[in-house]
């Protein structure tokens, strides 16, 4: 247990100054046992038995501290399309979950690593329109909370086989406090697999980068003003849904990236602003590639922005 507390602790610093853990917190979590691997004799016996041929497939939960976990899977995009893969959290109400970039209260964003599956080509993880997090005493985060589902694209080698997807995922659960959670997941998949509702539904909330100007916000134009003693990234957005856009930034290479605040907004239009000198050295950022996503009333979106 402590192990996994220094290395979650040494993977974030490396992030940002502003994630704190409360190491006497998470020991008492710990304690209290905060992930289950799931042991799929005996937690199937629990569950009715499904037919593939008649419901997407699914894995038996696995339940930790405050939080469950398992993968579901099955084709969202017609007869021929190829299978994707649910990793479904479910919490606790209030409880919250992690995005890619944690945001500015700290927290532990999750990783996952497929490398132990059979017959996978690529198994890519795709991540839900965030929510942005806000405890007037900690400040901003940016996840989900209560339940979440993260869907995976899934490529066979030989797709006349079906792919072992094997998970183990490390990822936090927080309320008042923040707790790492870990967890193993398996699921056999068929090329064949049945039809998901559920995950057409979510793959419909993933941000597109092909977005649509009749729902989806989109970012109209962006500059780097350094006239003031505190350079910022300005980004101009438009949103046909309204005005309740918001915007995150992700740096891909993993660097600590500020929380935007919005300056102005009306009339379906919004201006964010970055501060680059919060938690971030401005030189680390140039020639960087950062991703964006922009959340409205009704779509969302991602694009790059590549800083000079």
């Amino acid at each position: 247990m402590q192990a996994l507390i220094q290395r979650l602790e040494d993977r974030h610093m490396k992030q940002t100054t502003n994630i704190r853990i409360n190491r006497v917190a998470l020991l008492a979590a710990l304690l209290g046992t905060i992930a289950v691997h799931a042991v799929p004799s005996l937690a199937r016996a629990a569950e009715p038995a499904q037919s593939p041929a008649q419901s997407p497939a699914q894995s038996p939960w696995v339940e930790g501290f405050n939080n469950k976990v398992r993968f579901i899977a099955g084709r969202a995009g017609g007869e021929k399309s190829d299978p994707v893969a649910g990793i479904e959290l479910q919490m606790p109400k209030d409880w919250k979950t992690y995005w890619r970039n944690p945001g500015e209260a700290g927290g532990i964003p999750p990783e996952f690593d497929f490398s132990g599956s059979e017959n996978l080509a690529s198994a890519t993880v795709l991540y839900p329109a965030p929510l942005r997090l806000v405890d007037p005493k900690a400040g901003s985060n940016i996840g989900y909370k209560d339940h979440v589902i993260f869907p995976v694209r899934v490529m066979a080698k030989d797709k006349a086989k079906p792919v072992s997807l094997k998970l183990n995922a490390t990822y936090g659960v927080c309320k008042d406090i923040c707790v790492p959670a870990e967890a193993s997941l398996e699921i056999a998949i068929a090329m064949d697999a049945p039809l998901s509702p559920e995950l057409a539904s979510v793959l419909a909330t993933v941000p597109t980068s092909a977005p649509d100007p009749a729902k989806d916000p989109l970012l109209k134009s962006w500059r780097i003003d350094d006239a003031a003693a505190k350079p910022k990234l300005v980004l101009e957005v438009k949103d046909p849904g309204g005005d309740d856009s918001d915007a995150f930034l992700f740096s891909p290479d993993g660097l600590y990236m500020p929380m935007t605040k919005k300056t102005s907004g009306g009339k379906g239009e919004a201006v964010f602003e970055v501060d680059l000198t919060d938690g971030v050295d401005i030189k680390d950022l140039k020639g960087k590639t950062l991703s964006l996503t922009l959340v409205g009333a009704k779509g969302q979106s991602e694009t790059n922005i590549q800083l000079p």
